[in-house]
């Protein structure tokens, strides 16, 4: 039997079909990035109640799902994951971080709040440990649940002034990803009053002038 050549041309063109008709699948879908809501707690003090020293809010601690960017929900007692197609815009100890920062920035009664990426010198540090920063369904209905357990440190010591832990829960308006991201804003306003007006108080009882 006389074999037929396939000139080169056409070989390479039939690959490059074949390779085409293999890759036409559906794009994989993005996730859906949600920020925390603007702050609703914003409130802003006389100049006669500044305080003297600077504080350097760190990054909170964090361990599991918590470390991470999605949006962590316990939908049964003893199970966690996190929902489908939707994430934070950065870590959630990262989102804690700069709620803070901005709570203390608007009071305007510290001269200066960094964080550790810059470095400058600080008087005080709030550190901590992110505990729950999430939805749990309790009784069939999502409750927002955020825990944070706070340290206030001298800076350039370890020794703890004071600790605290911090818990506040806000109930979303449905169970969809949009609203639960809005209670998220709310809880977060709420801890963040807490702990500002917390380290306020003890930093100025700790503050001793150089």
């Amino acid at each position: 039997m006389k074999k037929i050549r396939v000139p080169f041309f056409v070989a390479c063109l039939s690959a490059v079909l074949a390779m085409s008709s293999c890759s036409i699948l559906p794009p994989a879908e993005s996730p859906n990035i949600y920020v925390l809501p603007q702050s609703r707690s914003a409130q802003t003090e006389s100049a006669e109640s500044q305080l003297p020293w600077q504080l350097r809010v760190d990054t909170p601690e964090a361990t599991g799902l918590l470390s991470g960017s999605g949006i962590v929900v316990m939908p049964e007692p003893g199970r966690i994951t996190v929902y489908k197609d939707a994430r934070w815009s950065d870590g959630a100890p990262l989102l804690l971080r700069e709620r803070l920062i901005d709570a203390f920035l608007d009071t305007h009664r510290l001269p200066a709040v960094t964080s550790e990426d810059d470095s400058m010198r600080a008087d005080f540090v709030l550190a901590g440990d992110l505990r729950a920063f999430q939805t749990e369904y309790r009784n069939g209905s999502p409750v927002v649940v955020v825990r944070f357990d706070a340290q206030l440190r001298r800076g350039g010591a370890r020794d703890v002034l004071a600790a605290r832990s911090f818990e506040v829960t806000a109930t979303p308006s449905g169970v969809a990803v949009p609203q639960v991201v809005q209670a998220f804003g709310q809880a977060c306003d709420q801890l963040s009053a807490q702990v500002v007006q917390w380290t306020l108080e003890q930093g100025q009882k700790a503050y001793k002038p150089r």
